[in-house]
C-alpha cells in the first residue's frame, strides 16, 4: 500500500494530443526539485490540444497518474494542469498609484495588487494567469522589491494569460473525474518557458516554439515575461500522417519508422538506404513495397517546409523580426527529429537549437527530452508558488494613472487585436 504524501510534494499532469504524462517531485529544504516517479500513457481522446473524447482522456489521465504514483511509492491528491490548445492571448496590464512621496510599504503593494485584481475581465475569455512581474517608481521600471523606497507613484505590471472557457472547463472536467484535485490550470508555454529557458534568456529576449503532436505553439520571451504567443494547428502528427499516407502504411508504422529513419536533412547516401514498408493492409500475394531513406526525408520536409512559413508568419506577427543576436528555442516532442535544428535555422534565419527541460533532480533518461518540456516547466512553476492577482480579495476603492473604465478598456483592445 502507498503510503500518505509527505510535505512539498508536486505532481504535475501533461494532457497533450499524444500522450499524457505525470510527474511526481518533492521539493527540499534548499528549494531543490526532485523527482519521485513518472508515468506515461497514450492519448487518445485529445484532438490539437483541446478534450475530444472525455471517457478516454479520463482513462489516460488516471492509468499515467496511477504509474506515476507506483513508482514514487505514495499517493497524491492534486495536481497542477498544462493547457496547450490554441486560443491562448497574452498581455501586460500596467496600473499605478499615488503615494505623495512617502515610502513603499506593504500594504501599498497589497492595495495596488488587490486594484489590478479588479481591474481584470477579459471580455468574456477565462484567465488563467494574472501574475505581476515587476514594478516601477515613478517611472522607473524593472524594479523587483519596492518595498521601503520612497517614491511619488508606484506602478506594477501585470502579466495576463486568458483563452476560451470551455475547453478549460472540460480539461478540468476530465481531470476531476479522475478523482484528483485540481490546483491550477497552467498555459503550456509558461511552463515550458520555465523549463528549457533561462532566466537572463528571458530577460534579454527569446522565441520559444514548441513542436507538439497537434499543435505548435510560437511564443516570445522579453523583459523576463511571455510577450506575445500564437498556436498553429499543426504538428509533428501530421508528418506522421503524411507519411502513412504518402506510403500507404498504418500510423504506427509511420511514427516509428519517422523516429528511426526520419531526419529533417538529406545527403546523397539516403539515396541508396532502403526501407521495407509495411503495408496498411498486407496482400500476402504481394511484393513488399521497398523505399529510399531519401523518399521517405521528402515527405517530412514537405511537411515541415509549411510550418515553417507558418512558425515565420507569426514570428513576424509577434515582433521577432531581427535575426541579429535573436535566438529561437526549440523544444516539444517534433524536436527530437533528426535534424531539425539546422534545418529551422536556415529557414528562419536566426540562430536555433533544441531545449530540453532543466532544473529537476532525478529526472529519469527517457524523461529528459524535449517532449517533456512542459511537464518538467509544470513542476518549477508550481515550485516557484507565483503571485497569483485571482486569489486575492476584491477591492472596491482603486486608484490608478488611468481610470478602472480605461483599464479594462485596454485589456478588451489587447484581447480583440489578437482576435
Amino acid at each position: 500500500m502507498a503510503k500518505a504524501a509527505p510535505e512539498g510534494l508536486i505532481t504535475a499532469l501533461d494532457v497533450g494530443s499524444s500522450k499524457v504524462s505525470a510527474l511526481i517531485a518533492q521539493r527540499m529544504d534548499d528549494g531543490s526539485l526532485v523527482v519521485l516517479g513518472t508515468g506515461q500513457r497514450e492519448s487518445r481522446g485529445v484532438k490539437r490540444g483541446y478534450v475530444a473524447d472525455m471517457a478516454s482522456t479520463e482513462l489516460a489521465i488516471r492509468e499515467a497518474v496511477e504509474q506515476a504514483e507506483r513508482i514514487a511509492g505514495t499517493n497524491i491528491e492534486n495536481v497542477w494542469v498544462s493547457f496547450s490548445a490554441g486560443g491562448l492571448v497574452s498581455d501586460v496590464v500596467k496600473l499605478e498609484a499615488d503615494l505623495g512621496g512617502h515610502r513603499v510599504e506593504q500594504s501599498d503593494i497589497d492595495d495596488l495588487l488587490k486594484a489590478g485584481r479588479d481591474a481584470l475581465n477579459p471580455a468574456g475569455k477565462m484567465v488563467l494567469h494574472a501574475q505581476p512581474t515587476c514594478y516601477t517608481l515613478d517611472g522607473l521600471e524593472g524594479v523587483k522589491k519596492p518595498l521601503g523606497l520612497h517614491a511619488d507613484r508606484l506602478g506594477v505590471d501585470i502579466h495576463v494569460v486568458a483563452t476560451e472557457g470551455s475547453p478549460v472547463r472540460n480539461l478540468d472536467l476530465c481531470v476531476r473525474s479522475a478523482h484528483l484535485e485540481v490546483r491550477s490550470i497552467i498555459a503550456a508555454p509558461v511552463a515550458t518557458g520555465l523549463a528549457c529557458l533561462s532566466e537572463e534568456e528571458r530577460e534579454i529576449g527569446v522565441a520559444l516554439v514548441e513542436i507538439g503532436a497537434g499543435v505548435t505553439n510560437v511564443s516570445v520571451f522579453a523583459g523576463g515575461v511571455l510577450a506575445g504567443l500564437a498556436s498553429i494547428p499543426m504538428g509533428s502528427a501530421d508528418i506522421t500522417d503524411d507519411i502513412a499516407s504518402a506510403f500507404g502504411t498504418a500510423r504506427n508504422w509511420a511514427e516509428r519508422t519517422k523516429c528511426f529513419h526520419g531526419s529533417a536533412n538529406i545527403s546523397p547516401r539516403d539515396n541508396h538506404d532502403m526501407i521495407d514498408v509495411v503495408a496498411a493492409t498486407p496482400d500476402e500475394g504481394a511484393e513488399g513495397q521497398r523505399i529510399t531513406k531519401a523518399q521517405l526525408i521528402a515527405v517530412i520536409r514537405q511537411r515541415l517546409e509549411r510550418l515553417m512559413a507558418e512558425i515565420q508568419k507569426e514570428l513576424k506577427r509577434l515582433g521577432f523580426t531581427d535575426p541579429v543576436g535573436r535566438q529561437i528555442v526549440l523544444t516539444g516532442g517534433g524536436a527530437e527529429l533528426k535534424g531539425i535544428a539546422d534545418y529551422a535555422q536556415q529557414l528562419l534565419g536566426s540562430a536555433v537549437k533544441v531545449g530540453r527541460p532543466k532544473g529537476l533532480v532525478a529526472l529519469p533518461e527517457a524523461h529528459s527530452g524535449p517532449a517533456f518540456s512542459t511537464l518538467a516547466g509544470l513542476a518549477r512553476f508550481a515550485a516557484a508558488d507565483p503571485i497569483d492577482l485571482r486569489a486575492l480579495e476584491p477591492q472596491h476603492q482603486l486608484v490608478t494613472r488611468a481610470s478602472p473604465r480605461a483599464v479594462l478598456g485596454r485589456l478588451m483592445a489587447a484581447f480583440r487585436s489578437n482576435y
